[in-house]
């Protein structure tokens, strides 16, 4: 680092405020201050060949015990510096000087934002950015030099006419001191015109909620990227897209006004891990893309994807309310200088798209095989939306059959695609897909009243079943819709059983036990499906008192042959025993299994030995033939 100021800088000029006008008129006086020698020498050398008369500071002291010491026309300042950075300096000379006084030009690089924001923010009369276009640069310098002449001749002007009015009546000393105030005024509305356009160019490539580049200014990035592969071999370009998992839903819970702030943190923590040469942006909604160039690929971009997963995984208190997101990560690696930017955008969306469907939470690299397979996928998701509308969705019912009686006691609801040109869509494939794309909830509120409405044409004695997803639960929408179906069949609410998994309570235990109330007032029957799978499944039989215990079929699949699966079934009937309350076996498939069930206690059964999944119609045959 180099401390020195260009040598016809006169070290004994007058403090800023007291410069004689003859002095002002002469070359226009610039201070450049940059840390680095090489920017600095290159703009003093420009400069001066347009008649300016150049200091150079190479750091934030510098500069202040220079401003301290001689006037200065335009202070051209980098944000980013070693001791004292560009905006305590701003700070400081703001202390001191207003920006008619001493204009202030900040130097940033695009990735820095939002300094520029901050920098605006605390009165500084324009930027550029790094690399500097010295004709930009040129042109805003000169328009403040241009001004600050300006206002020195109006306050000279002032001076004089102050002089006469000395000698005048009160009367025109009034008047005179309103037009000089009319005079700042208008001065004043210059300046913050020329703010304002500033902050216009900035919002124009840039997000306003995160201050990151936009897409527009992405894609420019990205053209300059590929372009400079082009001149360097070894070089190549890396796109990163990252979009968050579970961000929807802290939107439909919390509010978007949450959402964005966690958009805002994620922003943050994501820009605080980036290389000096990595650029991000915010495409829109929660997406993000990154930006590398360099000769250290796939590996730069597997690290920094890795890194990424675990940031947006972390924890967040937003507003007092605890945030748990994910993020998954599409890479791809860009070829040369042929590389389509839009054709490398694609990829990257569809490798991130692949890594959703993989599991989330992960990244994966683009391979042109991945297109054929995504585009597969969302044709199924374009037909699943199209899918109720189109009347294609049907219930189909199992019998549940007493062990007491060997009677039909109820039926479960189940759904059923049947796709015009695909058959029968297995549910395995499309309920995944519809809790993913937010139509569980439409979809679970048509069976619900589809079930409703046919199970009232059943004998008096007969129940239904149906499933809810936690999304409904959580959503605070599950009771509204069991009324609304209740009124919407005229089934009486004890012949309506809702199951629920013990995923559904993992959170919000208080509100969830409440929503279970609320369904018990009305006389709903509580049934918890899948027991004994998940971790906590005794803790809530204690806090709240369901109507049946429905035992995994995972269980009585291997109940005869597996001594761990036998004695997970019987301690299960045994605690409905214990509790008082019905226990049903699912999957039942063959004549042992079934003894051994009726042995132990197991109150009902359902599967294929009685009956596989069948439609309303077969469902009334049924009725018929096995009895109730």
């Amino acid at each position: 680092m180099n401390f020195r100021d260009n040598l016809a800088i006169d070290r004994t000029a007058p403090a800023q405020a007291d410069a004689p006008v003859a002095e002002r008129q002469k070359a226009a006086r610039l201070l450049i201050v940059d840390d680095i020698a090489d920017n600095r020498t290159i703009l003093l050398r420009r400069f001066s060949r347009r008649g300016f008369e150049v200091a150079e500071a190479d750091g934030g002291a510098r500069a202040l015990e220079m401003i301290e010491r001689h006037s200065y026309d335009v202070i051209l300042l980098d944000v980013m510096m070693p001791d004292i950075d560009g905006i305590a300096v701003l700070k400081a000379i703001r202390a001191r000087y207003t920006p008619l006084q001493l204009p202030v030009i900040m130097v940033t690089a695009k990735a820095e934002s939002e300094n520029v924001v901050e920098a605006l923010n605390l009165e500084a009369n324009d930027y550029v950015t790094k690399p500097v276009d010295f004709e930009v640069a040129l042109a805003r310098v000169n328009a403040q030099v241009d001004r600050k002449r300006a206002e020195e001749k109006i306050a000279s002007a002032a001076r004089e006419l102050r002089q006469v009015n000395d000698q005048l009546e009160q009367r025109v000393e009034e008047r005179t001191r309103e037009l000089v105030e009319i005079n700042q005024q208008l001065q004043g509305e210059i300046v913050q015109r020329q703010q304002s356009e500033a902050r216009s160019r900035f919002l124009a490539f840039h997000d306003p909620l995160t201050g990151l580049p936009n897409r527009r200014q992405f894609r420019d990035e990205l053209v300059s990227g590929i372009a400079e592969t082009g001149n360097e071999p070894g070089q190549c370009v890396a796109i990163l897209f990252v979009d968050l998992d579970g961000f929807k839903g802290v939107n439909d819970t919390l509010g978007h006004s949450i959402g964005d702030m966690l958009l805002q943190a994620v922003g943050e923590d994501f820009r605080a891990v980036m290389e000096r040469s990595d650029r991000i942006a915010r495409l829109g909604g929660d997406e993000f893309a990154i930006l590398q160039v360099g000769n250290k690929q796939p590996e730069g971009a597997i690290a920094l994807a890795t890194r990424l997963i675990e940031i947006a995984s972390r924890e967040r208190q937003v507003h007092g309310h605890l945030t748990t997101i994910g993020a998954s990560v599409g890479i791809v690696i860009g070829s040369g200088t042929g590389d389509d930017p839009e054709e490398l955008l694609k990829a990257a969306d569809l490798a991130m798209y692949r890594a959703k469907i993989e599991g989330r939470g992960t990244f994966r690299i683009f391979d042109p095989a991945m297109d054929a397979h995504v585009q597969a996928r969302r044709s199924l998701e374009l037909d699943l939306r199209n899918a109720q509308g189109l009347g294609q969705f049907e219930v189909f019912y199992q019998p549940q059959i007493s062990l007491s009686s060997r009677k039909v006691c109820g039926f479960e609801a189940l759904i059923r695609w049947r796709h015009p040109t695909r058959g029968m869509v297995s549910p395995a494939e499309f309920i995944p897909l519809a809790e993913e794309i937010g139509l569980i909830v439409p979809i679970g509120e048509w069976v619900l009243r589809e079930a409703c409405r046919e199970a009232v044409g059943w004998p008096a004695a007969l129940t239904i079943a149906v499933n809810v997803s936690s999304v409904q639960f959580m959503r605070g929408s599950l009771v509204p819709s069991v009324i609304s179906a209740l009124a919407y069949s005229g089934l009486p609410a004890e012949r309506l059983e809702i199951e629920i998994t013990e995923s559904v309570l993992l959170q919000k235990t208080d509100k969830n036990i409440d929503t279970l109330n609320q369904l018990r007032a009305l006389g709903v029957r509580i049934s918890m499906d899948d027991f004994g799978t998940g971790y906590s499944s005794l803790s809530y039989l204690r806090m709240f008192q369901f109507d049946k215990l429905k035992i995994d079929r995972s269980f009585i699949e291997d109940v005869t042959s597996n001594r761990d699966c036998s004695a997970i079934v019987s301690a299960i009937l045994g605690l409905g025993t214990s509790f008082g309350i019905p226990t049903i076996a699912e999957g039942v498939e063959t004549e042992d299994q079934l003894a051994h069930l009726t042995g132990e206690g197991c109150t009902e059964v359902q599967g294929r030995i009685f009956s596989m999944p069948i439609s309303a119609t077969e469902a009334r045959k049924i009725i018929e033939r096995i009895g109730f």
